[in-house]
C-alpha cells in the first residue's frame, strides 16, 4: 500500500518523464536508495504514449482536473521550525486542446458497434453528428499565450467512450508493453506485422476506415503527446547501448527524408547511393552536392571556407556556395533542419555535419523511432531503476516539501495521505511547482498536432514508409517551421490501413492556428469519392488532435524562487527533434547527486555476480562486464546493435 511507504530514502523523483527517469535510473544503480512518485495514473508525463482510448481517457482527465479543486491539509504536519513549499494540485502544461472527428459512420453495423462500445465504457459523454461537446480552461498568468483558453470540440461523428485511466496503464503498461519490450523481434516476425499492400484508390469502399473501427482498434494505437526521434548517434542511443537498458526497447529506421516544395512533396536523397540514384537531380547537381556535403563533414578542418561568413545566415551562406535554389533548399530544410533567418553559417554548417555523420550507422537515415512510440523510453529507465531496488507510486501526490528555516535545505515531503518521507536530494519536473515558485519564469510553448489519416503524403510502391519532413516557416513575422512525421502500421503505433502524422513547432497562436495552414496544404477532409475508381488527390484526416504544450526547457534555476539547494528540477520536453538536451539535463543533475560516480554503467554480467559464501574465483572486474555487454547486443533492423561503419 501506498500509505505503508518507507520512511526515508537517498533521492526522492516526482515525475516519471524522460529526464526524471534517467536520473531515477543512474541513482538507483549507483546504490542510492530511490523513491519514484507520480500523480498521474500513467507513466512518461508530457513524454507518455497512449492507446486511442487511452488517449480519449486522458483528455476526459484533464477535463476533470480543470473543473476540480481538491483541499490540502499539509500544514498541520509542518513543525515550527520548519517551512513548506506548496506544490501543484492539478497539470497547467497543457492548454488549448481541440479534437474533430472526420471518419464516417453510417452503418447500422458500425453505429451499432459503437453503441456497444459506449455502453463498455460509461465514463465519457458521446456526441451526436450535428453536436458538439466542448470545455473550456483558462491559461495561467505566467504562460506565454493569450489566447482565450483550451476547448474540445467533437465534430461530426459520435465519440466512443475509452477505458479509464487505470485500467489503460494496467493494461498498456503493465502487459502488453512488459511482453513487447522484453522479446526480440526477429526480420521474418517483422515481415510478418507488414500490411499487403493495397490500391485503396480502386477498392474505396472495402478499404474505408470507419470511427468505429478505429474505437475497435484503439490498442493497435500509441500516440504521442511529445513528437521526436533519436539520432543514431546521438547521447540518448549512447546512453541505451552503454546501459543495456536497449534491450527493453526495439527500434525502426526512419525510411525517407521529405521535403515540401512548390506545393507538392518529394523525397530528398540523403547517402551517396541515394545521391547518385536521384532522379530529381541533374548530373551536375549530383556533383555539387556531393562536394558540399563531403566539405561539411570536415568543415573545421578548412576555416578559410567558411570563417568570413560567420555574421550571416546558413541560408545566406549557402547562396555563396555555387549550390542551385534546388539544392539550397534541400540542404538548408531537410538535412540541416534550420530557417531562412533563425541559423548562422557555424550553426547551419554543425547541424550539417551531425546530420551526415549519423547516416548509415543503422540505416540509409540519420534517424530511429522507438517501437510503440516514444513513451517507451521512459519506462525503460524505469525498468532498470527498478530493477535495482526503486520504488515506483503512479497515482500518488506530493502535498508539499519541507524545508528547515536554519539549514535552507529539503529535508522532507508530505504525501497525499500526510505522510513524512524524509530524503537527502529531491528531483522535481517543473510542473509540480506552483505558480509562486514559477512567478519569474517565463515559459514558451509548443504547438501540437496529431493526425489520422488513410495513406502517406507522397504514395510509393511500399505502404510501410516511416517519413519525416520540414516545412518552412510562412513569411509572415513569428512564425517557425513545421516539422511533420509520418508513422506507419510497423511502428506499432496505429492500426493497418492508417497513418499516424504528428506536427510540431514553436507557438506563435495557439497549436491549430499555427499548425492548420500546414495540415491544409497537405491534408484534405475525409471525403468519399464520387466514382468507385476515382482518385483523391490527397489524403484524408480521419480524427485530429491540436494542443499547446509547455516548454519549460534552458530555464535557468535562479528563475524559481527560493529553491533550497538539495531540490533540482527537471524541465518537461522542447521543441527540438533530439532527446540530447534531456540526457545532458539527466548527467548534469546526476553528477551534483553523485559527484565522482558513473552515468549509468551497464549491469554487471549474471556469470560475474558473487554472492556471499560462494567460493568462486576473484570478481570479474567492472571493465570486462562492461566490454561483454557492449558487445552482445543483439544485431537487428530493429535494436540497437553493432552499427554498420557510416557513409562517406
Amino acid at each position: 500500500m501506498a500509505d505503508n511507504l518507507p520512511s526515508e530514502f537517498d533521492v526522492i523523483v516526482m515525475g516519471t518523464g524522460l529526464p526524471e527517469s534517467i536520473i531515477a535510473a543512474a541513482c538507483s544503480r549507483s546504490g542510492q536508495r530511490v523513491l519514484h512518485v507520480d500523480s498521474r495514473s500513467y507513466y512518461g508525463g508530457n513524454w507518455a504514449s497512449f492507446s486511442f482510448s487511452g488517449l480519449l481517457s486522458w483528455l476526459k482527465e484533464y477535463q476533470e482536473e480543470s473543473d476540480t479543486v481538491t483541499e490540502s491539509s499539509w500544514q498541520e504536519h509542518i513543525l515550527d521550525n520548519e517551512e513548506a513549499i506548496e506544490l501543484n494540485r492539478k497539470d497547467k502544461t497543457i492548454q488549448h486542446v481541440e479534437v474533430f472527428y472526420f471518419a464516417s459512420q453510417d452503418s447500422n453495423e458500425d453505429v451499432e458497434e459503437a453503441g456497444a462500445l459506449q455502453k463498455n465504457h460509461p465514463s465519457v459523454a458521446s456526441a451526436n453528428f450535428t453536436e458538439a461537446v466542448s470545455f473550456v480552461c483558462q491559461p495561467t498568468e505566467d504562460d506565454s499565450l493569450n489566447a482565450a483558453g483550451c476547448g474540445v470540440a467533437l465534430e461530426s461523428n459520435p465519440s466512443s467512450n475509452p477505458e479509464s485511466a487505470q485500467e489503460v496503464n494496467d493494461a498498456q503498461v503493465a502487459g502488453e508493453k512488459e511482453n513487447h519490450s522484453d522479446d526480440k523481434i526477429s526480420k521474418e516476425e517483422i515481415s510478418e506485422n507488414v500490411p499487403i499492400v493495397e490500391d485503396i484508390a480502386e477498392q474505396p469502399k472495402k478499404n474505408r476506415i470507419t470511427y468505429s473501427q478505429i474505437i475497435k482498434e484503439g490498442r493497435r494505437f500509441n500516440i504521442d503527446l511529445v513528437s521526436k526521434l533519436l539520432y543514431s548517434r546521438g547521447l540518448l542511443i549512447d546512453l541505451l547501448i552503454k546501459s543495456n537498458v536497449s534491450r527493453y526497447a526495439e527500434f525502426k529506421n526512419i525510411t525517407r527524408i521529405l521535403a515540401f516544395r512548390e506545393g507538392r512533396v518529394e523525397q530528398v536523397p540523403c547517402s551517396r547511393a541515394d545521391v547518385f540514384n536521384s532522379k530529381q537531380l541533374t548530373m551536375v547537381e549530383k556533383r555539387m552536392l556531393m562536394k558540399f556535403l563531403t566539405f561539411c563533414m570536415e568543415y573545421e578542418e578548412h576555416p578559410d571556407k567558411y570563417k568570413g561568413y560567420e555574421e550571416i545566415t546558413f541560408s545566406q551562406y549557402l547562396k555563396t556556395q555555387k549550390l542551385t535554389p534546388n539544392l539550397q533548399y534541400f540542404v538548408l530544410h531537410s538535412i540541416a533542419m534550420s530557417s531562412e533567418s533563425s541559423s548562422s553559417t557555424t550553426d547551419g554548417l554543425k547541424a550539417t555535419k551531425n546530420f551526415l555523420h549519423c547516416l548509415g550507422r543503422y540505416g540509409n537515415t540519420p534517424f530511429l523511432f522507438p517501437l510503440y512510440g516514444q513513451g517507451e523510453l521512459p519506462q525503460c529507465f524505469c525498468r532498470m531503476c527498478a530493477v535495482f531496488g526503486g520504488i515506483y507510486c503512479l497515482r500518488h501526490s506530493v502535498q508539499c516539501l519541507v524545508v528547515d528555516k536554519e539549514s535552507r535545505k529539503c529535508k522532507a515531503i508530505i504525501d497525499q495521505f500526510g505522510q513524512r518521507i524524509i530524503s537527502k536530494h529531491f528531483i522535481v519536473e517543473d510542473s509540480y511547482f506552483s505558480e509562486n515558485t514559477c512567478c519569474r519564469v517565463q515559459y514558451r510553448q509548443i504547438s501540437r498536432a496529431v493526425l489520422i489519416t488513410d495513406r502517406s503524403v507522397l504514395k510509393t510502391d511500399s505502404d510501410q514508409q516511416i517519413s519525416i519532413l520540414t516545412i518552412p516557416p510562412a513569411e509572415e513575422a513569428g512564425t517557425s517551421a513545421v516539422r511533420v512525421i509520418e508513422l506507419c502500421s510497423s511502428t506499432m503505433t496505429c492500426m493497418k490501413g492508417t497513418y499516424l502524422v504528428h506536427l510540431t513547432c514553436t507557438s506563435s497562436k495557439t497549436a491549430r492556428e499555427d499548425l492548420e495552414p500546414i495540415v491544409q496544404k497537405l491534408f484534405g477532409p475525409y471525403e468519399e469519392p464520387e466514382l468507385e475508381h476515382e482518385e483523391i488527390e490527397k489524403p484524408r484526416i480521419l480524427w485530429a488532435l491540436y494542443f499547446n504544450m509547455r516548454d519549460s526547457s534552458d530555464i535557468s534555476r535562479n528563475c524559481y524562487n527560493d529553491l533550497p539547494s538539495n531540490v533540482y528540477v527537471c524541465s518537461g520536453p522542447d521543441c527540438g527533434l533530439g532527446n540530447d538536451k534531456a540526457v545532458k539535463q539527466a548527467e548534469t543533475l546526476f553528477q551534483q547527486i553523485c559527484p565522482n560516480e558513473d552515468f549509468c554503467p551497464p549491469p554487471p554480467n549474471p556469470e560475474d555476480i558473487i554472492l556471499d559464501g560462494d567460493s568462486l574465483q576473484p570478481e570479474a572486474s567492472e571493465s570486462s562486464a562492461t566490454a561483454e555487454v557492449s558487445s552482445e547486443i543483439p544485431v537487428e533492423n530493429t535494436n540497437l546493435g553493432n552499427p554498420e561503419e557510416p557513409c562517406e
